[in-house]
């Protein structure tokens, strides 16, 4: 009876070492520290990384933020709303490290340029996209998308007496040109605040944020920033050759400078891969 009791107690013992050890390996996460950065509204910061920037996801849309034109390691970012409600900002990098911020508003002391170096002593590259060889064949093909007669149909949004419609989407040397038309036409000039362009999820889950990229432009021809009462104006955006992945689309995103009147495109896979070939120059 003795040894029955011994071995019960042996028995419940090592029950209890396997379920401890199972709750301390389910609870294995650590939580990465995120870095504080200050930001203003009229000067921009800048964030060398160590390596090509993959990946940006901002907290809030008080925030700008987009890569360096024609480099892929340097960070712009600055305030898009004068006194901010504190945010966040992470971004991935191509040797798969992420990085979190903080971003706090002071317009008075912005940190302006810092490096994240890979060591204290070893002093940060540059590195140069391939699409910035050559500025003036992206201002010719822009030229081209603007005047080809070529048109995409069934992509716009009609609010607030503005116009907003993406009528052409071309493609030469694994560049794309997306040709937008702006029409406003209402009495009241239109100040452009943002007019950018994200990868999206169609779907939404509830409570969760849903995963967003940005394309940025790497040429904009006709970058207006106010488009007067009863007039209009047609950008054409050069960005890196890309589709979009099943179960999701792009967002073409237009907002109004202390205003109110915002509009979106949403562009499916299917009306991408209609795209006209620019003729070579």
């Amino acid at each position: 009876m003795k040894n029955f009791n011994v071995l019960v107690m042996v028995y419940v013992l090592l029950f209890t070492i396997g379920v401890f050890a199972q709750q301390i390996s389910k609870n294995s996460l650590s939580e990465i520290e995120p870095d504080s950065l200050a930001i203003g509204y009229s000067k921009t910061t800048n964030i060398v990384f160590p390596y090509a920037i993959k990946s940006v996801d901002r907290g809030s849309q008080d925030v700008l933020v987009q890569k360096a034109k024609g480099l892929e390691n340097i960070l712009q970012i600055k305030a898009a709303q004068q006194g901010f409600i504190q945010t966040n900002l992470t971004v991935v990098t191509a040797d798969g490290k992420l990085y979190s911020y903080v971003l706090n508003y002071d317009e008075r002391s912005p940190q302006l340029n810092l490096s994240m170096n890979k060591t204290k002593q070893e002093a940060q590259e540059i590195y140069f996209s391939s699409e910035s060889n050559n500025e003036q064949e992206l201002q010719q093909y822009s030229k081209l998308a603007f005047y080809d007669k070529k048109k995409v149909r069934g992509e716009k949004e009609n609010k607030y007496a503005i116009k907003f419609q993406l009528n052409g989407i071309f493609i030469q040397n694994d560049v794309m040109y997306y040709r937008i038309l702006v029409a406003n036409n209402s009495k009241i000039n239109y100040d452009v605040d943002q007019l950018r362009f994200f990868i999206r999820d169609n779907k939404k889950v509830k409570r969760t944020a849903s995963q967003e990229i940005e394309i940025i432009p790497i040429h904009i021809l006709n970058n207006v920033a106010t488009i007067d009462g009863k007039s209009d104006n047609t950008f054409v955006f050069a960005v890196p050759k890309f589709t979009i992945p099943e179960k999701k689309y792009l967002t073409i995103q237009l907002m109004e400078k202390n205003g109110g009147r915002h509009l979106e495109l949403h562009v499916k896979n299917k009306k991408l891969v209609k795209v006209t070939v620019l003729n070579q120059l």
